[in-house]
């Protein structure tokens, strides 16, 4: 398993009953957490102190509860540990549990900003990146601060100009990021039209959406052809593509099949891949928080 653990101002320091308690800097949230099927005592003080809580709701969705909570706040990620770039992250509570953040991912950002870096001295240029679905930016900063060029694309623009905040605070702001509200499916198919390429591709599909027209998005229906498209967008160096899933029935296994069929076979390297997790402070143990893929150029 790869495990986030890195982090100084985000922790898990509980999971019991459904749920995980977690420090996000000095405010502690309680979130549902379907992984967490074991019930075992809450001993951690963050479960009578917590600051916000999730309620799953029997008939779908949830709602938030308050307690002393600022309406915004943020935490720093260290790329690269104490040494590397910092990167700011805003965060809020909105929809359906969610912060703005998916944690676990930094173990992905540090693998592909220590590649990128490395690349672009062996090539004497910046690389270019495109991240799809690419959210509140996280994968984008990591891949600028490294010194790529990139190509943020996400159907919400509440997401987009949420990723262009974080930039900004992190010292992002006139990094050379092109920030897109579109399908993606659309805009693959205009690139390839229009023979754009790309040394690196990060795609971080959800299980369900719609794009900005209503267009319908199943992950299990729409990957494959999807993946098909996008690996066209490769140049003919690329350096490495991300694929990541928190779909439960897409293992590791089924990640590292797509990439071996779709991006292997054409550019040779190497594929890995395994689930994701992040450390639990009051276990010692690991929460799993989906899986990677990982399609890496070998010299």
């Amino acid at each position: 398993m790869w495990i986030a653990d890195n982090w100084k101002e985000y922790e898990v320091l509980d999971t019991s009953r459904g749920e995980k308690l977690e420090r996000w800097g000095s405010f502690y949230l309680v979130r549902p957490d379907p992984q967490v099927i074991w019930d075992t005592p809450r001993k951690h003080r963050g479960w009578k102190q917590k600051n916000g809580h999730y309620h799953r709701s029997s008939k779908g969705g949830g709602q938030w509860e308050f307690f002393d909570l600022p309406d915004e706040w943020g935490i720093s990620y260290e790329l690269g540990g104490a040494a590397g770039k910092k990167l700011a992250f805003r965060l809020k509570p909105f929809s359906f549990k969610h912060t703005g953040l998916f944690p676990e991912q930094a173990v992905n950002w540090d693998w592909f900003y220590d590649l990128i870096r490395r690349e672009a001295r062996q090539k004497d240029r910046p690389l270019k990146v495109l991240n799809l679905f690419a959210y509140t930016g996280g994968a984008t900063l990591a891949a600028a601060a490294a010194g790529a060029g990139v190509t943020h694309v996400d159907a919400s623009k509440g997401m987009v100009g949420w990723a262009k905040e974080n930039a900004a605070a992190s010292g992002l702001e006139n990094a050379p990021i092109r920030w897109l509200v579109d399908d993606c499916v659309k805009f693959v198919e205009r690139e390839i039209r229009r023979g754009n390429k790309y040394d690196g591709i990060i795609m971080d599909p959800p299980s369900y959406g719609r794009g900005p027209k209503g267009e319908i998005w199943k992950i299990e229906e729409s990957l494959w052809p999807f993946l098909e498209l996008t690996a066209q967008l490769l140049s003919q160096d690329a350096v490495f593509f991300l694929l990541n899933s928190y779909t439960t029935g897409l293992q590791p296994a089924v990640l590292s099949y797509l990439l071996h069929t779709c991006v292997e076979k054409r550019f040779g390297g190497t594929v890995k891949a395994d689930e994701i997790g992040l450390p639990v402070t009051e276990s010692g143990l690991v929460l799993p928080c989906g899986a990677s893929g990982r399609w890496q150029r070998t010299s």
